[in-house]
């Protein structure tokens, strides 16, 4: 790493947003650097409900584009805080357009979604902020829903499949979790195929035993 690169990164969000506003295409390509593992990060849950992770990560990259280009920090939000909410509004909507019908798997989203499997704060308050701008009767259901299907799903998950879904929820790639479990990046892809089978199932039982 040159001196030149090493002063970009040392750069705060909101000096690099600043720069961003006045054309700066360096400073934007830093920010996406900085910001793509949290793009994958929001992306995953999704993906484990039913969705696309590709598409997924592609929308969240625009999220992130938009938080970039729109941040104020005359608003007194962290940068991360705002990306996060740009990033997972874009993909909510995604998720939306991809179910089409009201009565399908991806429309538990908010569920998974709402910090389902961590309890940071931060997370929440992005969530709380996502939830104020959805249908208020899929809020309440995925509120009490939440800590039901955390258990439920995690439950039924394998000592190996559990190790995997917490590095693959943090963000990690196949191939840095098949180093810390110690397994092929085959073997980490079969895992994370069953984890969304038996998320799909939970999500689907859950339904029905409602209808």
């Amino acid at each position: 790493m040159n001196e030149e690169q090493s002063n970009w990164i040392s750069k705060s969000d909101a000096d690099l947003c600043a720069l961003v506003a006045t054309g700066d295409r360096t400073a934007e390509e830093t920010l996406v650097l900085r910001y793509s593992r949290l793009v994958r990060v929001c992306a995953r849950p999704y993906f484990l409900a039913g969705g696309d992770s590709e598409d997924l990560i592609q929308e969240g990259m625009l999220g992130l584009l938009i938080a970039i280009r729109e941040f104020d920090p005359e608003r007194k939000v962290a940068f991360r805080t705002f990306a996060e909410l740009c990033i997972r509004r874009r993909m909510i909507s995604a998720v939306r357009m991809a179910a089409g019908g009201k009565h399908t798997p991806l429309n538990t989203y908010v569920s998974l979604e709402l910090s389902l499997f961590d309890g940071d704060q931060n997370q929440a308050f992005v969530g709380a902020m996502l939830s104020r701008q959805e249908n208020p009767e899929d809020v309440m259901i995925g509120k009490e829903k939440l800590q039901w299907l955390r258990k439920m799903i995690v439950g039924q998950l394998t000592e190996l499949e559990n190790h995997i879904l917490g590095f693959y929820l943090n963000g990690l790639s196949y191939t840095e979790i098949a180093k810390e479990v110690k397994r092929t990046t085959k073997s980490v892809d079969n895992a994370v195929q069953r984890i969304r089978r038996k998320v799909a199932r939970q999500i689907q039982s859950s339904e029905y035993s409602e209808s």
